[in-house]
């Protein structure tokens, strides 16, 4: 009895470590989830929601899949080679193409920001009526206080904000589909690809940008 205690007495131990390991890779990767609901995103979908329907539900399908292909590839890189993107980079090529690379990497994270900006201040004129450029002070007013707590001492806090805002989008969203639950047959027909002019195209491209980000 006594040898066979000391064998099962490590197991839950064992388990609780796994435990503790998976709560320590879900963290960052609600962070990464942020990109895929943030204003930009979400203000493109619902414009192609408002305008045409379900017409470009197929446009949000596959945005997704090449977005989870993406991440897929990009989690092997850093797993196989325990290296970032820009690091292996940094290392094969030379002053130019570093410099290149950094180059459109700013613009990128410029246009991307300038989307959330927007994105933020017509959601606060929506909500309280606020002028888009208040909003868009207060937004980047917020965005840098939570920024400074991403450092390695305080990482933990910042993933523990971005989860809660996470729920709260979360919520939103559930509570929309039992207020007003979609149609399935049209939903189906959304699925087929196809468009209705060149403003349905002009959408699409933004619903993809928006969702496939650099």
């Amino acid at each position: 009895m006594d040898s066979k205690n000391a064998i099962t007495t490590p197991q839950p131990q064992s388990h609780q470590h796994y435990g503790h390991a998976l709560a320590g890779m879900l963290g960052p990767a609600f962070v990464a989830a942020v990109a895929y609901v943030d204003p930009g995103n979400v203000a493109a979908n619902i414009t192609s929601g408002a305008r045409y329907g379900y017409l470009l539900v197929w446009v949000l399908v596959l945005a997704n899949c090449m977005s989870v292909l993406i991440q897929y590839q990009s989690a092997k890189l850093g797993i196989v080679t325990g290296n970032s993107l820009p690091e292996i980079l940094g290392e094969r090529l030379g002053d130019g193409g570093r410099f290149m690379f950094f180059m459109q990497a700013e613009v990128i994270a410029i246009a991307t920001d300038l989307a959330e900006v927007i994105g933020g201040a017509i959601a606060l004129k929506l909500l309280f009526g606020l002028p888009l450029f208040v909003g868009g002070c207060i937004i980047g007013i917020i965005s840098t206080v939570l920024l400074i707590f991403q450092k390695s001492a305080t990482h933990h806090i910042f993933e523990r904000m971005i989860i809660g805002l996470l729920l709260v989008i979360t919520f939103g969203f559930i509570a929309g589909l039992f207020i007003d639950p979609p149609n399935p047959v049209q939903v189906l027909q959304g699925l087929v690809p196809h468009f209705q002019g060149t403003e349905t195209v002009l959408v699409a491209t933004s619903m993809l940008g928006a969702t496939v980000m650099p």
